[in-house]
């Protein structure tokens, strides 16, 4: 029981830094990683979060179709979200 504990710990530490790191990696100097970090971002459920840090990485993307595609991500969330009766979650690295 407790190398199920230990092992469900470890996984849940792992998913928390891959989070982070594709959060960072949206920022990053390299086109290809942004696009990584993108679709990363796109397999997410819509929170405040989300949308907010796509928002800014718009308004921050030099390169036209990584543009495009983060406001295809938002338009998704905000549809969903609506969907949800407004209630999207926060989440919290």
């Amino acid at each position: 029981m407790l190398a199920a504990g230990l092992v469900a710990a470890a996984s849940v530490l792992l998913v928390r830094d891959q989070m982070v790191r594709q959060r960072r990696n949206l920022f990053d100097s390299l086109s290809l990683k942004r696009m990584a970090a993108l679709e990363h971002m796109a397999r997410q459920n819509p929170s405040v979060d989300h949308i907010t840090l796509l928002k800014d990485y718009i308004s921050w993307e030099p390169r036209k179709i990584l543009r495009n595609r983060a406001r295809a991500i938002v338009e998704r969330m905000e549809e969903e979200a609506a969907g949800l009766n407004g209630s999207v979650q926060e989440v919290r690295p």
